[in-house]
């Protein structure tokens, strides 16, 4: 089974730029629970309750707040949240080359495939046979939703 795409955008690096897409190289199997009502099998949905009185409370009621001290929160709105959020740039950005023996691999948290798209296969190719014969990974700044990752493009092939 093919793999989703999770995020495109592109390998860039000085004046270069590589169309790639990122597919996860993991996968989670589980079973998702829906709630259900035994006695009509219909759906549970989930309601918005106020934990201090128990009534449950319209969307347009509910705005976003960090605590910051017990009971106490600081109220946002959604322009200072996204604003929070790094410019997302649909670029996977090359910092600097450095020798594959240098990343110590234990402290890489989630595996990601990249693959080329479009008409970027010649330019991806030639860069994963640079990293090959090379012996180097590329460091790169990625942002994926809302969160800026620290990246090492190893090569396979």
């Amino acid at each position: 089974m093919a793999s989703r795409v999770l995020w495109k955008g592109a390998i860039s690096f000085g004046l270069v730029h590589i169309p790639v897409a990122l597919h996860s190289a993991t996968s989670e199997s589980g079973v998702d629970f829906d709630w259900l009502d035994k006695r009509s099998m219909d759906p549970v949905g989930y309601k918005r309750i106020n934990k201090r009185t128990g009534k449950e409370i319209t969307k347009e009621n509910i705005v976003k707040g960090v605590e910051y001290e017990d009971g106490q929160y600081v109220v946002l709105s959604e322009e200072e949240i996204k604003s929070a959020y790094p410019k997302t740039t649909q670029t996977i950005e090359i910092e600097s080359f450095v020798p594959n023996t240098d990343i110590p691999f234990v402290y890489l948290e989630r595996p990601y495939y990249v693959a080329p798209i479009n008409k970027g296969q010649k330019v991806y190719a030639l860069l994963r046979d640079t990293l090959l014969k090379t012996q180097r990974v590329g460091i790169a700044r990625v942002i994926i939703q809302t969160k800026q990752h620290l990246a090492v493009l190893v090569p396979s092939g």
